[in-house]
């Protein structure tokens, strides 16, 4: 909203600092932070006196988590989506059609996580929402999103980006609204699969968003693009604005969520963030990159479809428990240790991606 006063340049020079993006992003990251600092006790005191007992722990997960999470409400994605959404609404082009369709997906993977949530605390209960008509729910929303990103990005959009390979490589046509969609379902269950410690989830997301608001600044300036050998995409330099918002508000949940966690992400921010991520790299081409960023992501999901199928076939287990942060806890590791070894796996493997920048 406030790029509008650039307009008026004309009127007074220094407003023109309203048109960069870099002054923008960190005003957004600002933003956001302060946000979350400042509504964030409010938000947590409404949430205990509303829930009551908070989220309701796995019988069968760790034993820990039976003393340790017992009583923690849930529903701080709530958090994070508010700072997110003042500050992108402040600080972003919302004449920016990318920005909206992000905004669109985050919010209603937040809703569907929402409602998951909710179903979970009322009944007191770990099963929620169907999972059959939440994947139904998420992929309406991901396939409507990629149609959209089809319109506004042209055929350009539909075409498919390798990692250490230059310029495209061919195009799905209408086939990307498929492949689209499942790349932000996945990431947004992904994302969901790797909250289950405190900070565990949140760090890993605001490492690959803040590559993804390098690739999006990059991809969208013709300049750079042409110099790093990458496809450059018009306008959608924009989503920096909203990467830069979710780091600054992320940073402000880690300050409650960090042990012992005053509060959980829940469904509600985890499938949002997700949904963000996955959204953000199909608009700025990188679909194939996200799969080297989000590698934790992709770890922990894994490691759920592995053990089903595996135990479906054998009866038997190759993690002692899934996600696969559940089985280095069974091996008796604590929990900071897993989740700082964690996040320091996240952050190499964002600079792996990032390498790929000029590897082409």
């Amino acid at each position: 909203m406030l790029t509008l006063l650039a307009d008026f340049t004309h009127l007074y020079g220094p407003l023109n600092i309203f048109r960069y993006i870099t002054f923008r992003a960190a005003m957004a990251a600002a933003t956001a932070l302060f946000f979350v600092f400042f509504f964030g006790p409010n938000i947590i005191d409404n949430l205990r006196l509303k829930q009551g007992k908070g989220q309701p722990i796995r019988e069968d997960g760790p034993a820990s988590h039976l003393i340790t999470k017992k009583g923690t409400p849930t529903m701080g994605g709530l958090m994070i989506l508010s700072g997110l959404f003042a500050a992108t609404l402040l600080w972003a082009n919302l004449r920016n059609y990318y920005v909206w369709i992000v905004l669109f997906v985050t919010a209603a993977f937040g809703l569907i996580g929402f409602y998951d949530d909710y179903l979970k605390v009322t009944k007191q209960s770990h099963a929620g929402f169907s999972g059959k008509a939440r994947l139904a729910f998420e992929f309406a929303v991901a396939g409507l999103a990629c149609y959209l990103l089809m319109l506004v990005g042209g055929e350009g959009m539909t075409n498919v980006a390798i990692p250490l390979v230059k310029g495209y490589v061919g195009s799905l046509g209408v086939f990307f609204i498929v492949f689209g969609a499942f790349v932000v379902v996945a990431a947004g269950n992904c994302v969901n699969l790797t909250d289950g410690l405190d900070g565990l989830a949140i760090v890993p997301s605001m490492i690959a968003v803040g590559t993804f608001a390098i690739f999006a600044y990059l991809v969208g300036n013709s300049i750079f693009s042409n110099y790093l050998g990458v496809n450059y995409v018009a306008g959608v330099g924009e989503l920096a604005i909203v990467c830069a918002a979710f780091i600054g508000a992320g940073l402000g949940f880690l300050w409650f969520n960090a042990p012992p966690a005053q509060i959980f992400m829940g469904d509600t921010g985890s499938l949002a963030l997700g949904g963000l991520i996955g959204t953000v790299a199909v608009a700025v081409k990188q679909e194939f990159v996200l799969v080297i960023v989000g590698g934790l992501f992709v770890l922990e999901g894994a490691s759920v479809i592995i053990q089903v199928i595996y135990f479906k076939l054998t009866g038997k287990r190759i993690f002692l428990m899934a996600p696969i942060h559940h089985h280095f806890e069974q091996k008796g590791w604590k929990e900071p240790q897993i989740v700082i070894r964690f996040w320091i796996i996240s952050f190499v493997l964002a600079l792996v991606g990032l390498a790929t920048l000029k590897l082409r």
